[in-house]
C-alpha cells in the first residue's frame, strides 16, 4: 500500500474510535446510564417493586423512572405499564397510544409505587406476553425472581415463537448475584439486551457497552499493527496523526466503565478487633469435638461392651443375653457393637445443643460470604504479600480488581505486621522492594499505586511467585505466620506441575502458605483478539489451582458474579454441620429403636414362660452387628410425619432439621400395653421332606416334597440418579445404563406381584369357573391379555410418576443435545482416532455449502474439544486426503483443516469403494465417518463384500451418514454397510421437526403421548432414544389414568 492510503486508513480508524468513545460517553448520561437505550415503538414496561423500601431508595427509584419517562418513553407510539411483586398491578387493561393525558397518568403511577414482597416474574410475563401489539418489553428488577431461569426462559421462548419482540432486561441497584445472572442469561437466551446499574458503580454491565468496547478494541489492534509493520518518512502531519493514533490505541477499555462512588478517594480503614482465623483453626475452638459434643463422648458413660466368658462345666464360651432386654445395641466408631443405656432427657438436651451449634456455624458462613471475605476469604497471617493478576485479558475488569484491593486494604490489612503488593502480567511490578509495616499511611500509598495499574502482557505467575519468595520472604525460616494471596482470573503461563513442584519446595519446613482467590469472569467474554499463552475452561483452571494450593498447604477460594462457587473455609464449616446432622440422625435411630423395643415387649414377654436361662451358647447366638441408620430412613420419617416438615439438603436448614427431629420424637407417644396378648406371632410354614437310603452302603438321601409358599414382596420405587452432563457414547450404550428397564421403572414390575393375578376357580356344583367373592371391589387392569389387580398406594404411584417424569425430561434433553450443533448432521463422534469422508460428487452440489459450514462446526465442537486425532478425505471421481496420516487436533491443525474444507467443490461421479479403501489404510484409525447422498457408482454388493474382507484384517468401524433420505436404495445400502461394519447409521432428515417436538413436550407437559410426536428418525441413535421416549410417555399416561 502507498503511504497516503495507509495514512487515510489510520485517519478513518481514529475517527471511528473517536465515534465509539463519544457513543460510550453518551450511553453513560442521564436515563441511559440507569436503564440503557429503550428500543421499539410500542413498549411494555414491567417494574419490580419487591426490592423497594420506604425512604431515599424509593424516592431515587421514582426519580430515575420519571427521568426515563421524560427522556425516552414519551417519544414512543404506545405504552403499557405494570408493577409486580407477589401479585401484578397493571396501570391500564391494554397498551395506550401516547399523548399528554397518558403521560400524566404514567407519571402519577410512578409516584404512587409502593414496596411489595416477592418477585413473581413469571406471573407478570404471563400477563404481558399475551399482548400481541407490543414490539418491545422492558423488564426492570431489583431482586431475584421467585422462579428459576429454566422456567422463565422456556415460557418466554414458547410465547415468543414467530414474534418479533425485543427484550430489554435491567437490574436496578441489585446486590444479589443470582438476580444479575438470571436476568442477563434470560436476555441472552431471548436474543435481547441487558443492562445492569448500581448506584455504587460496582457491578455496571451492559450489552450495548460491551459491543462498543469490542469494536473499539479491534480498531485499536489495527492501529497497533499498522504502527509496528509500516514505516513512513518523517512528516509533521504524519507525526501528529501518529501521536493521536497511539493515544487512542493505548486507551484502556476499563476507563469507560463507571467507577464506584469515591473510587479514587482516600481509604476508610477499619481495625479488626481480633486476628482472623482459618475455619480449620476456628473449629479447634468451636468444633463439636472441641466442645465435647461428639456423640460418642456423650454416650460413653452409658456404653458397655458385651460380656463373654468361658463356662467350665459347659466347656464353651457363652455371652450374656440380659443386655438385649435392658439396653440398646449401637455400632461404635471403631466398628464394634456397644450396649447403650438410652437416657431420653440427655439425648433431647444434646439435640438442642446441636441445633444451637448449627446456628453458630450458619453465622460463620454468613460472615465468610460478605464484604472483602467474599473475594479474598479470611486473611489470617501476620506477614502478607498480595499477588495481583493484571494480564491484558483482565482489561475489562481492572476496576473490579482495584475495588477488590481497596476492600482488602480497608477491612483486613490494618492489623497485620508487614505487607507488600506485587502486580504481574508478562513483567513483574512490585509496589515496594521489601515488606513495609501495615500502617495507615502505607496502606494509603499502596492504594494510590493500585489506581495507577494498567493491564499488559500474559500471566507470568511463576516469576511473580519467585520474586515474592526470594525477596519479600528471603528470611522465611526466621519468621512465623507468613502468607501469599493470589488474585487471578485464569490459568498461569507455566505448566501446573512446574508451579506445584516449586511451591512444594519453598513451603516445605517453613510457616509459609499460598492461598488462591480465583475470579471466574463472564462466559463469552471477548478478549479483543488477544490469545492467552495458555487456555483452560473455569473447571480445569480451578482444578489446576487446587493442585497448586494443596502443594503449598494453603486454601482455595473460587468466586464469580453469581457468588462463591467453592471455598475451603466454607467447606470445613459445612462438613461440621453435616457431622451434626449425622449425630442427630443417630439419636433419632436410638429413640426409634427404643420405641420399637417397647412395642415388642408389650406383645411378647422378655423370656418364654418357665424358661429361667439367661445364658446362651456362642454357637446358638452371636452378637449381631447393628447397621448404622441410613439418611433415607430419617428422610422418610420426616416426610410421613404429622408435622409435614421436609428435609432440605441446604446447609442453612440443618438447624431446623435437628429441631424437627427433636419435636417429632417428643410428639410420639410410647405404645400402651392394654391389648397385651391379643396379637399372636404368625407361624412360619416348614417344608416337608422324605428320607431314603441310597444304594451305596448306609448313606441317606433326602427329597423335599413340599416347599414353603414364597411371600409376594412388592418392589419399591427406586430413586433415579441421572447424569447432568452428556456422555459421549451411542444411544445403545447410553440406554444400557439409563433405560426404563435398567432404572427398574417398568410399571408392571412395580405395580403387580405374583399374588395380584386375577384367578378363577372351578366350582363343581355350578360346573363353571367363577371369580372370588370380593374381586370386584379391587381395582384391576388388563396387562398383556392377563387381568391383574392393582397393588399400590396413591402415594407410591405419585412418587413413581414423579421419577418417570424426571427420566423422560432427561431423555428429551439428550434428544435436543443430539439434534444440536454438528451432531445434527454428523451424529456423535465416539472414537479417539477417526477419518471423515465427504462425498463431493456432482449430486452433492446443492448440499455442499451447508455441509462445509457444518464440517467447520464438527472440527471445533467435537474433534478439537475432545482432542480427537483425525483426517479428512473427499472423494468424487478420485480421492483426495487432507493429510497423509491422522494428526492431533490442535488450534493450528484445526484452522488448516477448516481452510482445506472450504475449497471443496462438487463434480463428477462417486467412488465410495476407493475412498473407503484409502481411509482404511491410515495408520491407527479406529473408525470412519462416511457422508454421502446416494448409492455408489459401483455394485453395492461388491462394496459390502470387499469391506467385509478388509475388516477381517483390521477391526475398524464404519459409520454412515445420509444427507437426504429421498433415495431409499441409498438409505438401505448405507444401513447395511454400517451394520456389517459395526457402526451406526445417521440421517439428518427431520431434525428441525424433532427439535420443535422436544421443545413443545418439555414446555407443554408430558401428559399427552399423542401430541406432539417426534418425526420418524431413521438414524440409529435418534431412533432408539425416541422409541424409549415413546415408551416412557405411554407408561406415564397409563400410570396417570390409574391414579
Amino acid at each position: 500500500f502507498t503511504e497516503e492510503t495507509v495514512t487515510d486508513f489510520e485517519a478513518r480508524l481514529s475517527e471511528a474510535i473517536g465515534l465509539y468513545q463519544h457513543r460510550i460517553q453518551w450511553l453513560l448520561q442521564d436515563s441511559r446510564k440507569v436503564f440503557g437505550v429503550i428500543k421499539g415503538t410500542k413498549v411494555g414496561l414491567l417494574v419490580d417493586v419487591s426490592h423497594l423500601s420506604y425512604g431515599p431508595r424509593l424516592l431515587d427509584f421514582q426519580k430515575n423512572l420519571l427521568c426515563l419517562m421524560d427522556e425516552q418513553l414519551c417519544y414512543k407510539k404506545k405504552l403499557y405499564c405494570l408493577s409486580f411483586s407477589t401479585e401484578i398491578s397493571p396501570l391500564w387493561e391494554s397498551p395506550k397510544t401516547i399523548n399528554v393525558h397518558v403521560l400524566h397518568e404514567a407519571r402519577q403511577w410512578i409516584q404512587e409505587l409502593q414496596p411489595g414482597q416477592g418477585c413473581n416474574l413469571l406471573k407478570a410475563l404471563r400477563h404481558v406476553l399475551l399482548m400481541k401489539e407490543l414490539n418491545s418489553l422492558v423488564l426492570i428488577a431489583g431482586s431475584c425472581p421467585d422462579q428459576s431461569f429454566e422456567i422463565l426462559c422456556d415460557y418466554a421462548q414458547q410465547c415468543m415463537l414467530g414474534r418479533k419482540l425485543q427484550i430489554h432486561t435491567v437490574t436496578y441497584d441489585c446486590s444479589n448475584p443470582a438476580s444479575l445472572v438470571i436476568l442477563k442469561n434470560l436476555a441472552e437466551a431471548l436474543r435481547g439486551r441487558y443492562h445492569c446499574y448500581s448506584s455504587k458503580g460496582e457491578n455496571f454491565d451492559s450489552s450495548d457497552f460491551h459491543l462498543l468496547l469490542q469494536e473499539s478494541q479491534k480498531a485499536k489492534d489495527l492501529l497497533r499493527s499498522i504502527k509496528q509493520n509500516f514505516r513512513r518518512r518523517p512528516n509533521s502531519m504524519h507525526d501528529h496523526l501518529n501521536e493521536v493514533s497511539t493515544a487512542f490505541a493505548n486507551t484502556e477499555p476499563s476507563s469507560f466503565f463507571p467507577k464506584p462512588p469515591k473510587h479514587k478517594g482516600p481509604l476508610v480503614i477499619q481495625t479488626p478487633g481480633i486476628l482472623a482465623k482459618t475455619s480449620a483453626d476456628w473449629l479447634k475452638t468451636y468444633g463439636l469435638k472441641a466442645k465435647k459434643l461428639d456423640l460418642y463422648q456423650i454416650l460413653a458413660p452409658s456404653a458397655f461392651s458385651p460380656v463373654e466368658d468361658f463356662v467350665p462345666i459347659l466347656k464353651k464360651t457363652v455371652s450374656s443375653t440380659l443386655h438385649e432386654a435392658m439396653m440398646m445395641q449401637f455400632e461404635w466408631y471403631d466398628g464394634t457393637v456397644k450396649n447403650i443405656h438410652v437416657d431420653l432427657p440427655v439425648l433431647y438436651n444434646y439435640q438442642k445443643i446441636l441445633a444451637k451449634m448449627v446456628r453458630i456455624y450458619e453465622k460463620r458462613i454468613d460472615w465468610l460470604s460478605v464484604a472483602s471475605r467474599r473475594i479474598w476469604g479470611s486473611v489470617c497471617e501476620r506477614r502478607v504479600v498480595i499477588l495481583v493478576d493484571i494480564s491484558v485479558t483482565n482489561s475489562t475488569y481492572i476496576s473490579h480488581i482495584q475495588h477488590s484491593l481497596r476492600l482488602l486494604l480497608e477491612e483486613q490489612m490494618s492489623n497485620k505486621d508487614y505487607f507488600n503488593i506485587i502486580a504481574f502480567g508478562s513483567d513483574i511490578v512490585p509496589w515496594q522492594q521489601e515488606l513495609l509495616p501495615s500502617q495507615p499511611e502505607n496502606l494509603e500509598k499502596a492504594w494510590r499505586w493500585v489506581l495507577s495499574l494498567e493491564c499488559k502482557g500474559s500471566r507470568n505467575f511463576l516469576s511473580a511467585l519467585r520474586r515474592a519468595v526470594e525477596v519479600d520472604f528471603k528470611d522465611k525460616d526466621k519468621h512465623k505466620s507468613q502468607g501469599l494471596y493470589l488474585l487471578t482470573t485464569g490459568i498461569p503461563d507455566q505448566e501446573t506441575h512446574t508451579v506445584s513442584a516449586y511451591v512444594a519446595e519453598v513451603c516445605r519446613g517453613v510457616d509459609l502458605q499460598l492461598h488462591v482467590c480465583l475470579f471466574s469472569v463472564t462466559k463469552g467474554t471477548d478478549w479483543g483478539g488477544i490469545v492467552p499463552a495458555r487456555y483452560a475452561n473455569p473447571r480445569e483452571t480451578a482444578r489446576a489451582f487446587k493442585e497448586i494450593v494443596q502443594a503449598a498447604n494453603g486454601r482455595f477460594h473460587w468466586f464469580g458474579e453469581a457468588g462463591i462457587f467453592e471455598s475451603d473455609d466454607i467447606a470445613s464449616i459445612v462438613s461440621e454441620m453435616e457431622k451434626a446432622k449425622n449425630y442427630s440422625q443417630k439419636c433419632a435411630f436410638l429413640v426409634e429403636a427404643l420405641r420399637q423395643r417397647s412395642v415388642n415387649q408389650s406383645v411378647t414377654p422378655l423370656t418364654p414362660e418357665g424358661d429361667s436361662n439367661v445364658l446362651i451358647t456362642k454357637e446358638k447366638k452371636k452378637p449381631q452387628k447393628v447397621p448404622s441408620p441410613k439418611p433415607t430412613a430419617v428422610k422418610m420419617t420426616i416426610e410421613h410425619s404429622s408435622a409435614g416438615i421436609k428435609l432440605v439438603e441446604n446447609c442453612k436448614l440443618m438447624g431446623s432439621f435437628i429441631y424437627y427431629l427433636l419435636a417429632a420424637q417428643r410428639a410420639k407417644e410410647w405404645p400402651q400395653t392394654e391389648n397385651k396378648g391379643k396379637h399372636k406371632p404368625r407361624k412360619q410354614p416348614e417344608p416337608s421332606m422324605s428320607v431314603f437310603y441310597t444304594e451305596e452302603g448306609r448313606s441317606v438321601g433326602a427329597v423335599y416334597q413340599k416347599y414353603p409358599k414364597a411371600l409376594c414382596i412388592r418392589k419399591s420405587v427406586s430413586s433415579v440418579t441421572l447424569p447432568e452432563e452428556e456422555e459421549i457414547c451411542s444411544s445403545k450404550e447410553w440406554l444400557s445404563k439409563y433405560s426404563i428397564k435398567k432404572l427398574k421403572l417398568e410399571l408392571p414390575r412395580l405395580m403387580f406381584g405374583p399374588g395380584c393375578t386375577h384367578q378363577k376357580k372351578t366350582v363343581k356344583s355350578l360346573h363353571k369357573k367363577v371369580s372370588a367373592k370380593y374381586c370386584s371391589i379391587f381395582p384391576s387392569a388388563e396387562i398383556n391379555g392377563v387381568v391383574k389387580h392393582l397393588q399400590f398406594h396413591p402415594k407410591e404411584l405419585e412418587v413413581y410418576t414423579e421419577q418417570l417424569g424426571k427420566v423422560l425430561q432427561r431423555y428429551l434433553q439428550r434428544v435436543q443435545w443430539l439434534l444440536s450443533g454438528s451432531r445434527r448432521l454428523f451424529g456423535t463422534i465416539l472414537e479417539a482416532n477417526v477419518c471423515v469422508l465427504i462425498d463431493t460428487s456432482g449430486s452433492m452440489d446443492p448440499y455442499l455449502p451447508p455441509i462445509t459450514k457444518e464440517l467447520t462446526s464438527l472440527i471445533w465442537e467435537q474433534l478439537r474439544k475432545n482432542e480427537v486425532r483425525f483426517n479428512l478425505l473427499r472423494f468424487a471421481e478420485n480421492t483426495e486426503s487432507w493429510k497423509e496420516c491422522l494428526v492431533e487436533a490442535t488450534d493450528e491443525t484445526c484452522h488448516d483443516a477448516v481452510q482445506w474444507a472450504s475449497t471443496c467443490h462438487a463434480h463428477g461421479s462417486s467412488c465410495i469403494l476407493a475412498a473407503l479403501q484409502k481411509a482404511l489404510s491410515f495408520q491407527g484409525v479406529e473408525a470412519l465417518y462416511l457422508l454421502t447422498d446416494g448409492k455408489p457408482d459401483t455394485s453395492c454388493s461388491l462394496i459390502l463384500k470387499e469391506i467385509g474382507r478388509l475388516r477381517k484384517k483390521q477391526d475398524i468401524k464404519i459409520h454412515t451418514i445420509c444427507f437426504s433420505c429421498a433415495d431409499r436404495g441409498a438409505v438401505e445400502f448405507l444401513k447395511k454397510l454400517a451394520s456389517q461394519a459395526g457402526g451406526r447409521f445417521h440421517c439428518s432428515s427431520g431434525a428441525e421437526d424433532g427439535q420443535l417436538a422436544a421443545h413443545r413436550i418439555l414446555t407443554q407437559g408430558l401428559d399427552d403421548e399423542d401430541d406432539p410426536v417426534f418425526p420418524y428418525f431413521e438414524g440409529d441413535d435418534l431412533k432408539k432414544l425416541t422409541q424409549e421416549v415413546a415408551k416412557a410417555r405411554n407408561i406415564l399416561k397409563q400410570a396417570k389414568c390409574w391414579r
